[in-house]
């Protein structure tokens, strides 16, 4: 029983010797700083969201599911590409609406002059 013992100790010393030889030999790379308060990680282009870009997203995980501030983050940020093109949407549908009212009358007007 003692044997075993000793042998369980000398393995734990051994396996902690060569874990600090490794770690003093290759390092534990650099520690980068941690994300100042109120910004995230996650990545979304500034404009021109694709679905690509959606579906690459990835959130950081926490006990209970995913991290809030991000998932929050994301879904600001879609929305406001959403708004931004149903804007751009609606002004070409109204350009297009008044240019067609335009050439209409136009014609209307030619005829009349007959």
């Amino acid at each position: 029983m003692l044997t075993v013992l000793l042998y369980l100790v000398i393995m734990a010393l051994v396996g902690g010797l060569l874990y600090l030889a490794a770690s003093m030999v290759f390092g534990r790379s650099e520690e980068l700083p941690p994300l100042p308060a109120g910004t995230t990680a996650t990545v979304l282009p500034a404009e021109g969201v694709t679905g690509a870009d959606v579906r690459g997203l990835r959130f950081q995980q926490t006990l209970r599911g995913y991290k809030a501030s991000e998932v929050d983050w994301a879904l600001d940020r879609l929305g406001r590409e959403i708004d931004s093109l149903r804007a751009q949407l609606a002004t070409r549908t109204e350009d297009e609406t008044s240019g067609g009212a335009d050439a209409s009358a136009g014609a209307d007007d030619a005829g009349a002059e007959r």
